[in-house]
């Protein structure tokens, strides 16, 4: 890295000492925009632009932390991140910012290709997607997905002579898991647990199917988060794994919420 005698000669204020006795556990930078790819099952890699927030702690010592550092590092992997350079990316963040341990978070728009379950027709569905990754004396790593889903109140149906209100809803998860694993194989998982999945194209036909098919398969936020466990408990390659699932009620001002977490 060029250091010129500018930058030689200007005081430098986050290296002063400061006084308060307080170390902080993370700083650094939030809503950087950069570009990734990301394992895809059909394409092989997938081109998305990843939100990071890159992080690291800072000792009681210092005042502040050199936040252009954090972009320099993310600067410098060779135009498009893949993810594989994560490691590589947390490792220089502790040698350049001098720091026991650093943190870095992505989410990403990540499109699957879903084909309607009568017409065939097919589109592009988008998920929010993401990792969240730590290295410390231990390093840690989590998968982060975000799916929509559908569901249909039990007791609607059970209590209606006619008819039940459903309702879109959104699972969030975050996994730990050994060796590899897609992400279209867990949203796959996830969409299995909910009343109906969600398509990008429906003509009448699928659209008769996926009525029926909810109906017939009705989901409180209670059964979702179970049956998500479930899936995930038959998983041996997932090791741990946190759950949450938000309904976004169609007759009521609030929505049904539920969240589980295993380690």
């Amino acid at each position: 890295m060029l250091v010129t005698d500018m930058d030689q000669n200007l005081p430098d204020i986050q290296k002063t000492e400061d006084q308060r006795n307080i170390p902080i556990d993370k700083v650094g930078v939030r809503g950087v925009k950069y570009p990734i790819s990301v394992l895809d099952r059909t394409s092989e890699r997938q081109h998305t632009i990843g939100d990071f927030t890159l992080t690291v702690d800072l000792p009681r010592e210092f005042k502040g932390t050199h936040m252009s550092r954090f972009l320099e590092v993310l600067g410098e992997q060779d135009g498009e991140l893949s993810v594989h350079a994560i490691p590589k990316i947390l490792k220089q963040l502790k040698e350049r910012l001098h720091a026991e341990k650093a943190h870095l978070d992505v989410e990403f728009p990540f499109f699957m290709r879903k084909v309607a379950p009568v017409t065939g027709k097919s589109g592009l569905q988008e998920f929010t997607c993401g990792f969240s990754a730590v290295s410390n004396h231990v390093d840690d790593f989590q998968m982060i997905l975000k799916v929509p889903i559908a569901t249909l109140c039990p007791c609607s149906k059970e209590i209606s002579k006619y008819g039940a209100h459903n309702q879109r809803g959104l699972v969030s998860v975050k996994i730990r898991f050994d060796g590899h694993i897609w992400l279209e194989e867990v949203i796959e998982m996830i969409e299995s647990c909910a009343s109906v999945p969600l398509f990008p194209v429906l003509k009448r036909p699928d659209e008769k199917w996926v009525t029926e098919h909810a109906y017939e398969n009705p989901r409180f936020v209670e059964d979702v988060v179970r049956e998500v466990a479930l899936a995930f408990e038959r998983e041996p390659r997932i090791t741990d794994y946190e759950i949450e699932v938000e309904n976004f009620e169609s007759i009521h001002a609030h929505n049904a919420y539920a969240y589980l977490k295993r380690a």
